[in-house]
């Protein structure tokens, strides 16, 4: 498989490119900015994109998801109890102090244990909300990879104070979706470094029942 991550934007968010390398088809994950990127490394890889997925509706993460739908005509995934982000755009948009970008509701709603398929490769949707009520991560568990958006990070997790936020929520999350996986899961978190679900699981102080939590803000 084709494995590319490049932190787009004005907060870094890991956009994630996979391809396969028989069909070139391609699905590109969390393109909030930058487009001219992810295109140029779609072309150095010859692929097209079938689908655009979107990990959680933050403005970060899903900003240039509608230029990269007009120019590729890929359709935009993503779980729709993310909408009253959504409606807030000009509100995430004020707390970066950007312009509001036009985003759109999804082509298509992505369900809990939803497969998506990259050629070969089968892509399982696990619904993961605490982030947002609509977070999701992407499992590939025939490359050991997990695209986490911003629920799981290495040594953190998301933070649970924006809109749609619950910290007992994405504790829930991460324990019974994301730890069960094999350790050796490669872990993309939606932005920083690349970790493993065994790293985490040994070393997040977030996991540890027996420190009180501080949740991230």
């Amino acid at each position: 498989m084709i494995r590319e991550t490049l932190p787009v934007g004005m907060l870094q968010c890991n956009c994630s490119i996979l391809g396969d390398e028989t069909t070139r088809e391609a699905i590109v994950v969390d393109p909030g900015a930058d487009i001219h990127r992810i295109l140029a490394r779609l072309a150095a890889h010859q692929l097209t994109v079938k689908q655009i997925v979107i990990t959680h509706a933050h403005i970060d993460h899903i900003a240039g998801a509608l230029e990269l739908k007009r120019i590729t005509g890929a359709p935009i995934l993503y779980n729709q109890q993310d909408l009253p982000l959504v409606a807030i755009m000009d509100t995430q948009a004020g707390w970066l102090g950007i312009a509001t970008p036009e985003v759109l509701p999804p082509d298509d709603h992505l369900q809990d244990n939803r497969t998506l398929h990259l050629g070969s490769i089968p892509a399982t949707v696990l619904h993961t909300p605490g982030h947002t009520p609509g977070s999701l991560c992407l499992h590939l568990p025939t490359e050991s990879l997990l695209i986490a958006g911003d629920t799981l990070f290495a040594g953190s997790i998301g933070r649970t104070d924006l809109p749609g936020g619950n910290p007992k929520t994405i504790l829930t999350s991460i324990r019974d979706r994301l730890l069960i996986l094999p350790d050796d899961t490669q872990v993309i978190a939606g932005h920083g470094p690349a970790t493993t679900i065994g790293s985490e699981r040994e070393g997040n102080p977030f996991l540890q029942p027996q420190q009180k939590q501080h949740f991230p803000t």
